[in-house]
């Protein structure tokens, strides 16, 4: 057991017998640094672990406080199985899915976008208004690859904040992370070969390893600690794999991040064997600690890592602007950039210049992150209210998606249209997964309104009350 575990886990002990109860504040990093005599970034490893077990919840400027905890609230167990490369059927299913986001009268549940409540609308129209006046005719030009420069260097203040000591040059411009994601993919792969994704894993993934005739090969993953090196490396071992796609902050569906012990272990597997190893980093701005968690990229001395991400879960979708940074794949990114769309549209580019120069960008993602833990803990209440008793539910430390494990005798799909049929929209468990695992699960989209959240969930559970399997 490494350090920061034991720490952890002697936490947990003081926990279990009542000297810190719910509800009360933990002693602060530097004591425990001084009682356990360790360090401070072990102390760090240890109160992290805490927070994504559920433990413990960070604070702002406050500390770390001890969560209530009862059986109800258990967490999904993580899956076993014997990892094999398999071709991604059609995925046409989940554009309906997404579709019902522009639907009044269809409460989204289904596609992980958040309500526009959740979004800095007025900063962004200034900036808009800003660009347009300030611009003039280079709103008119093309941006070509890499992307206006302004923005690269905005970029490099977020990068470093993910622990990504990077440069603009070492920066593409995208249409938002999708785009990332496939030129990543394209830049290493070709039709046939064969990709290493979580299980489970975004949906998205699997529709752009589908488009690019690629094979998924599922990782068992935990729902709370990410993507299993061990079956990892054994799948490396077996298989002529040529890339690994992964979430390792706040993945999406589970919410699992890896401690940085793991990142670092990962990053050093795939090096050591040569192999690509795409990160998505989309939601790695909204965890609910104080301190960013670092990004795969953070560990990468090679460039071996290709970072996706992009404005569409913390500024707007709407923007369809993403970046990657595709380390010793950069000129190869560059053309396939240029090749597929041209260049991304200059005028959300500049908007966003303008918005990251005069706006506080940072005091917004604190803000957001707030209210998105508060929602989390809440909408996990909801479910374990109101749907069946031994339903398990996730406790992400970050984002706002809720993985969901209901009692097996119960069919998410199924479960999809009687929904829809209510006015609600899931993302049933079987769109994460090639194999068509997970049927028993689903996920949920909490970023909307907190009245509506609630409606959703008490009708999901009704609907669920009166499942009869037929």
């Amino acid at each position: 057991m490494k350090r920061y575990e034991l720490v952890a886990e002697q936490i947990r002990e003081r926990i279990r017998e009542g000297v810190y109860s719910a509800g009360q504040r933990i002693p602060g990093t530097r004591d425990l640094v001084q009682h356990f005599s360790v360090s401070v970034s072990t102390v760090m490893s240890a109160q992290r672990l805490l927070e994504r077990e559920g433990w413990v919840e960070a604070r702002s400027r406050s500390g770390y406080y001890v969560l209530a905890r009862s059986d109800s609230g258990r967490q999904p167990k993580a899956q076993t199985f014997i990892p094999k490369p398999i071709l991604v059927s059609d995925q046409r299913m989940i554009m309906k899915l997404v579709q019902t986001v522009q639907d009044p009268s269809v409460l989204a549940l289904g596609a992980a976008v958040p309500d526009v409540e959740y979004f800095p609308r007025l900063a962004l129209q200034r900036a808009y208004r800003s660009a347009l006046r300030q611009q003039g005719k280079r709103l008119d030009q093309y941006s070509f690859p890499p992307g206006i420069l302004e923005l690269r260097e905005a970029l490099v203040s977020q990068m470093a904040d993910a622990g990504c000591p990077v440069g603009p040059e070492q920066l593409t411009i995208t249409d938002g992370c999708h785009e990332a994601l496939r030129l990543a993919l394209r830049s290493v792969t070709q039709a046939g070969d064969v990709v290493a994704v979580e299980s489970p894993t975004y949906y998205g993934v699997l529709q752009l390893i589908n488009a690019l005739g690629l094979k998924a090969l599922e990782i068992p993953t935990d729902p709370q600690l990410g993507i299993s090196l061990s079956a990892l490396k054994l799948a490396l071992d077996q298989w002529p794999v040529k890339a690994v796609l992964v979430m390792a902050n706040f993945s999406n569906p589970t919410g699992a991040t890896l401690s940085d012990q793991d990142k670092l272990a990962l990053v050093s597997m795939c090096q050591q064997r040569e192999v690509p190893l795409i990160e998505n980093d989309v939601y790695g701005e909204l965890g609910y600690s104080a301190l960013r968690p670092r990004a795969l990229k953070s560990f990468d001395d090679s460039g071996q890592v290709l970072y996706c991400a992009s404005f569409s879960k913390t500024v707007s979708p709407g923007l369809r602007v993403g970046w990657i940074a595709a380390g010793k794949w950069l000129e190869q990114a560059n053309y396939l950039k240029f090749t597929s769309s041209l260049a991304t549209a200059t005028v959300p580019q500049m908007a966003l210049v303008s918005y990251l120069k005069d706006s506080d960008h940072k005091r917004h993602l604190r803000h957001l992150s707030q209210q998105l833990q508060v929602q989390m803990e809440k909408a996990r209440q909801w479910v374990q209210d109101y749907f069946p008793e031994s339903t398990r539910v996730t406790r992400p430390a970050g984002g706002f998606v809720l993985w969901v494990e209901l009692p097996p005798v119960y069919d998410s799909d199924r479960l999809y249209h009687l929904a829809l049929q209510q006015g609600i929209s899931i993302a049933p468990g079987s769109l994460f997964s090639p194999s068509g695992k997970y049927r028993h699960c689903l996920r949920l989209n909490c970023a909307i309104p907190q009245e509506k959240l609630q409606k959703a969930l008490y009708q999901l559970g009704q609907i669920l009350s009166r499942y009869d399997g037929s």
